[in-house]
């Protein structure tokens, strides 16, 4: 089968949460400097504007799966939309540093909730053959959000607006929020939802409506697997039986941040203009690395279920820790300055292809259904819980230990990576979701 329009619409609407997911987590690279000024914030504080919306997206990784198992991964996401309309609009409307971190931590909530749900809404649609491009849209839409987040930052500081430029900067998410929320009302239920709570013709016609080559056939299957797991909502996911599947939840989540991604994205051009770059070309260049980012997706998306994800993920790794050790070089020599913007292009390709593309169809793979939401909550908020640390701590080591230690600290957890990938991660690319949970559970 190919996807139908019906599953294209559900699939497109699912991810547009990770272009939000994307724009809002980095746009604030380009008015940190500015808050840096107004508020007179020491690198700690820098640091915690940062984080603070992190320290959000863990909470809201962390709630969404019970949210989700509850309430439905469509009508959960409906209340992310909601969150990143206000979080928009009252960081904008700041009127000072506090109420900017409370608005800050809002949005954090709904991108956490946005990165468990959206993969998992789209995964429990997408029929095996598929599913990992399908939900590879929501990295797509992730890194697309990161380059517009880029080219709004550069295009807004070109238009003079003064003081006013970091509230453009952050308002603007309200628009693209708006639009995902009014979508949210045209696309079905997840069929695995409808028969966890009991609802069989539901799931079938949505089966049927998803094109589903055969519907009977798919719903009896997820019936099996969720009566064998003794499916509920209060289904819980600490258990010894599900030691495998938190563990490679938990584990992707650490290594995406440990390969020093975000801390890259969000300080971006506080980087660049510590190597001698004005902020306008800090801006030029962070395009084109969000540029970079956004095709190297999609060559990841092109490849995840022909190569697999644990190939990718050994590809990426090499390549990633190569650039990162070339950067903390070039820092402590202090010599070629121009190589930076290439060494961060070429080490954006390698992670985009690799972790970028499969990071949220490894984790929404790896669960049984009945605990899906709720092994995804757990393998995000792994993701964000390193992540906010990491963010808490980069703009204080750089001012007070070097600008090249962040770098040589993630190039040595990227090589820890590969070895871990390598001995201990299965490939599962081709396999029925059903599949998978009667095969992890037995490892």
């Amino acid at each position: 089968m190919r996807p139908n329009l019906n599953l294209m619409k559900a699939t497109l609407t699912g991810a547009l949460g990770g272009l939000l997911f994307g724009f809002d987590t980095v746009v604030i690279s380009g008015a940190i400097d500015a808050l840096v000024k107004l508020y007179g914030l020491s690198p700690s504080g820098k640091g915690w504007t940062v984080a603070i919306a992190l320290i959000g997206t863990v909470i809201g990784s962390l709630g969404a799966g019970h949210a989700g198992q509850r309430l439905g991964g469509r009508e959960t996401l409906r209340i992310t939309a909601v969150l990143y309309i206000v979080s928009a609009v009252g960081s904008a409307l700041a009127w000072n540093w506090p109420v900017l971190m409370v608005f800050r931590f809002i949005g954090g909530l709904g991108i956490g909730a946005s990165s468990v749900l959206g993969p998992v809404y789209i995964a429990e649609l997408a029929p095996a053959k598929w599913r990992g491009r399908l939900v590879g849209a929501f990295q797509f839409n992730i890194v697309l959000g990161i380059l517009i987040a880029y080219t709004s930052n550069y295009y807004i500081r070109t238009l003079g607006l003064g003081a006013n430029e970091w509230r453009w900067q952050v308002g603007v998410a309200a628009i693209p929020a708006v639009g995902f929320l009014i979508l949210l009302f045209g696309i079905p239920r997840s069929p695995r939802w409808s028969v966890s709570q009991n609802r069989i013709d539901e799931a079938l016609s949505i089966l049927k409506l998803m094109g589903d080559p055969n519907p009977e056939g798919e719903l009896e299957d997820i019936r099996m697997a969720l009566k064998q797991e003794h499916a509920s909502e209060r289904e819980p996911v600490f258990q010894w039986k599900y030691r495998y599947p938190l563990f490679l939840a938990i584990t992707i989540g650490l290594f995406n941040q440990l390969s020093g991604i975000n801390s890259i994205l969000y300080y971006l051009p506080s980087i660049f203009t510590s190597a001698g770059f004005t902020l306008i070309s800090g801006d030029r260049q962070a395009i084109l690395i969000g540029f970079t980012n956004l095709v190297f997706t999609v060559v990841g998306m092109g490849f995840i279920d022909k190569l697999g994800r644990k190939t990718l993920l050994l590809i990426g790794a090499v390549g990633t820790a190569a650039c990162l050790a070339a950067v903390s070089w070039l820092f402590i020599t202090g010599a070629h300055s121009g190589a930076l913007v290439w060494l961060f292009v070429t080490y954006i390709a390698f992670f985009a292809l690799s972790q970028g593309a499969v990071i949220w169809v490894y984790i929404g793979e790896v669960f049984p259904n009945s605990v899906r939401s709720k092994g995804q909550g757990v393998g995000n908020a792994s993701h964000w819980v390193m992540n906010t640390i990491l963010q808490l701590v980069f703009p204080v080591v750089v001012a007070n230990v070097s600008r090249s230690a962040p770098f040589t600290f993630f190039a040595a957890m990227t090589v820890v990576q590969f070895f871990v990938v390598l001995f201990t991660y299965p490939e599962t690319r081709g396999q029925s979701l059903e599949e998978l949970q009667r095969k992890l559970l037995k490892a």
